[in-house]
């Protein structure tokens, strides 16, 4: 059912997510500065009040639109999750344009890093990176901590309904 990756259009990804949020270009400029991804401005199209219909920033080979909210539009923050190549600097350039951190990186299976962040639109954002040769956490139910699990529980408990 899904187009093959080798034949989505200027070497795109198969799915790519899509917010709306208000201020969307204020949240255009946080994901260009916090992850130096590059806004398509082709792509960015504006309303006849200057907010935008459309915009899209390129992560890798997923594009990543966006919307302003439109009068009797509900706001769509996203659950996102990025490979990175430094959890800790992501969060870092993250925090300086307004991000709250929600989970510090933290060792996770497979040789990975994790760490989240929530941003002023209300995207959570899952931030991994490789990690080579670390063992796998001990989980939680063996003695482990459970700072994974309990840090995205208390974020999302927390945001808006």
């Amino acid at each position: 059912m899904l187009l093959p990756p080798q034949s989505v259009p200027n070497a795109g990804a198969v799915l790519n997510p899509f917010v709306i949020v208000d201020d969307a270009a204020g949240f255009v400029d946080f994901v260009a500065g916090a992850f130096g991804a590059e806004e398509d401005a082709g792509a960015r199209t504006a309303m006849p009040d200057g907010t935008l219909i459309h915009a899209q920033l390129r992560l890798g080979t997923v594009d990543l639109m966006v919307a302003d909210r439109q009068d009797g539009w509900p706001a769509r923050p996203g659950l996102l999750q990025v490979w990175v190549r430094d959890v800790a600097a992501v969060l870092e350039r993250a925090t300086g344009r307004g991000a709250t951190v929600v989970t510090e990186p933290t060792p996770f299976y497979g040789e990975t890093t994790l760490g989240r962040m929530l941003d002023g639109w209300q995207n959570l954002w899952w931030l991994w990176a490789p990690a080579p040769g670390r063992p796998d956490p001990v989980p939680h139910w063996e003695g482990g901590s459970d700072t994974v699990f309990a840090t995205l529980d208390r974020a999302l408990r927390q945001l808006q309904r």
